[in-house]
């Protein structure tokens, strides 16, 4: 059984194997996009588009980047937690972000249990808001 489903959003193929690794082995089910075009196309898919726990997010990558991804699943998902992992922290750019409701900033290279605590604090406040709005 998962513990929860979480996409991860970022240009760098290693990281995402080093992220979904990381997430299996802890009992998350991951979805992967390489920029933020192909996370936005992933979240829409499907009869129900909120179908992730929470989203694991870079910032600087191509097409559409981190901060333009996180502002879209933001407006439209907003109960979705987001996380950024990023290679080029920036503290104004982490205080906006936190303004504009992320719940972590995480610089790379991430231990892979800071990662998973990240994770599973995200997706079980997603399950709490979903647990609030059952019919």
């Amino acid at each position: 059984m998962s513990l929860g489903r979480i996409l991860i959003v970022d240009d760098e193929a290693d990281i995402r194997t080093t992220v979904r690794f990381a997430l299996t082995k802890a009992g998350y089910e991951v979805k992967e996009a390489e920029n933020g075009e192909e996370a936005i196309k992933e979240i829409q898919s499907g009869d129900n588009p909120i179908r992730v726990d929470a989203i694991v997010c870079d910032i600087q990558m191509p097409k559409v980047d981190g901060k333009e991804a996180i502002a879209y699943f933001r407006q439209q998902f907003p109960s979705i937690p987001v996380i950024v992992l990023t290679g080029k922290p920036n503290v104004q750019d982490a205080n906006t972000l936190f303004k504009e409701g992320i719940v972590e900033y995480l610089m790379k290279p991430v231990k892979p249990e800071d990662l998973v605590k990240a994770v599973e604090k995200a997706a079980q406040s997603h399950d709490f808001f979903k647990d609030q709005f059952r019919t």
